[in-house]
């Protein structure tokens, strides 16, 4: 199978319509890693990603009669634009299937590269389906986004760049993976030309098909997939990568989304340029690759695939990067309500160090719980410190650096401990950004079970983050399950959460 790849990808035409990009030092993070790392700017193609390679590249093996008839494709962004390019230079007619969520940035550059939209259902799966189902009906192609040995090899024509712009083999590859077609086409050139060079794959830890599948040795389902970085937010990684990853891909990194922010500031600050999730991917990786192996001086290159960001994201990007780099960690404190309290306890924190955040409000008679975010220029040995200084001085303390509730919703939240508020359950959401979504929920839900707490904030992403409160009976609890799981939006219950005690969790 690479065998077949590389002789494909070496005759490749991606060049009708993509370019050949740089491969650049960044010195910054070079530095900062003390390893060479140089970045595949993918991101400065026409469609601002790879992915017009691969398209292209199938597509032009279409037949008369193929071409004459059309291509469907079902993408919710970076595979849509690389087939509209590619269908207006061959003449041939595009529709893509969207989600109903796609942000109308994607929607829209779909529109002006000539494609024909259609938006169904709330995730790249429903759309899938239908575009599947138009095949059938209308004879169209599908231009599968990456388990298609042509896109594959379309794909593979990244590393043949790097081979020529590198003098030297790379000691280290690093590629993001979605469903696999980008990392299957550069592992099946490299390991052909340079076998000594490693191939690592990298993915977020909430969307890790390529990891559970290679751990299991056979392809895996994933019950829940992220969508942070929605550009690999994949259940199954392809049959074709996958057959490709189990012989020439070395590892496999995931990454935590703090992580993938603090890589998208890494770019900027080299490059000046706005990776989106995915396309920071790869640097995330290296920088975890570089933190477990403790290893300096290698020449290490990573895949900046793609940088289709909505501008809406940067402010939570932001927000999550400092987490990501260490440079800040959240704690929740409890102190003695008394006078003289509150202002010993802020020497004792502010005093050496800078305070990002701070949330405070009375909890009863014998003590209150402070939010507080803290600036740690030590990083997690300086976190720790933290902990170990409060809690000596008489301080309980909980670090919510990691709690993922506190960090999308607690910290935007005011108020305090309900009362009166019975038989309460807590849940996280991803509502799909779209119009209707929170009325569906309410709709179905039993006028039984009453909404006690309710925190939505927009991200700039397809999904929104909704953290609800709602009143329901013990004996109705499975009832309520059951409904949440016909509903279909993800959720996870946070009713032991730390912070939800801490914070939120009704009084009598």
């Amino acid at each position: 199978m690479p065998e077949e790849i590389l002789r494909k990808v070496l005759t490749a035409p991606v060049y009708d319509v993509a370019k050949e990009t740089p491969l650049e030092l960044a010195p910054l993070l070079s530095k900062r890693l003390q390893n060479n790392v140089w970045l595949k700017r993918e991101d400065l193609q026409p469609v601002f990603s790879f992915k017009l390679r691969g398209a292209y590249n199938r597509m032009v093996q279409l037949s008369d009669d193929e071409k004459k008839a059309g291509v469907i494709a079902a993408s919710a962004g970076n595979h849509a634009q690389g087939v509209a390019l590619a269908a207006a230079k061959l003449g041939v007619e595009a529709t893509i299937v969207m989600p109903e969520t796609t942000p109308p940035i994607k929607v829209n550059s779909v529109r002006d590269l000539g494609g024909k939209v259609v938006l169904v259902g709330d995730s790249y799966d429903q759309a899938s389906a239908y575009a599947k189902k138009l095949v059938a009906e209308r004879k169209l192609t599908y231009i599968h986004p990456y388990d298609d040995i042509d896109v594959i090899a379309g794909q593979g024509t990244v590393a043949l760049e790097m081979l020529r712009q590198f003098s030297k083999p790379l000691d280290v590859i690093f590629v993001c993976v979605g469903g696999g077609g980008l990392i299957a086409g550069i592992a099946s050139v490299i390991k052909q030309v340079s076998p000594k060079t490693r191939i690592i794959g990298v993915e977020p830890e909430d969307a890790a098909c390529m990891t559970e599948a290679l751990k299991a040795n056979q392809r895996v389902i994933l019950e829940e997939v992220g969508i942070f970085a929605d550009g690999v937010a994949v259940a199954q990684v392809g049959e074709i990568p996958f057959r490709i990853a189990q012989s020439c891909v070395d590892e496999m990194i995931t990454v935590k989304t703090d992580e993938i922010c603090a890589a998208i500031k890494d770019i900027f600050e080299d490059t000046r340029a706005i990776a989106e999730p995915a396309g920071a991917l790869a640097v995330a990786g290296a920088k975890k690759f570089v933190e477990k192996y403790t290893v300096s001086g290698l020449n290490m290159a990573a895949i900046v695939s793609g940088a289709n960001m909505n501008f809406d994201r940067l402010r939570h990007v932001s927000e999550r990067t400092e987490l990501g780099e260490k440079r800040e960690a959240i704690f929740a404190v409890t102190i003695p309500e008394q006078p003289g309290s509150f202002k010993k306890f802020c020497e004792l924190l502010g005093g050496r160090r800078a305070i990002t955040e701070f949330n405070y409000r009375f909890s009863d008679s014998n003590s209150a719980v402070v939010f507080v975010g803290v600036r740690t220029e030590g990083g997690i040995a300086e976190r720790n410190h933290i902990v170990s200084e409060l809690q000596n001085s008489g301080y309980q303390i909980e670090d919510m650096s990691d709690n993922e509730m506190a960090k999308l919703h607690l910290r935007y939240m005011v108020g305090g401990h309900a009362k009166g508020v019975e038989n309460e359950l807590l849940y996280r959401f991803q509502f799909p950004e779209r119009p209707g979504a929170l009325l569906q929920f309410l709709t179905h839900m039993s006028e039984e079970w009453n909404i006690s707490l309710f925190h939505y904030r927009n991200h700039g992403a397809a999904y929104g983050r909704v953290l609800v409160g709602v009143q329901v009976p013990p004996e109705q609890h499975a009832d309520f399950e059951a409904y949440l799981h016909e509903l279909g939006y993800p959720f996870v219950n946070e009713q032991d959460n730390t912070g939800y005690q801490l914070f939120l969790r009704p009084t009598n």
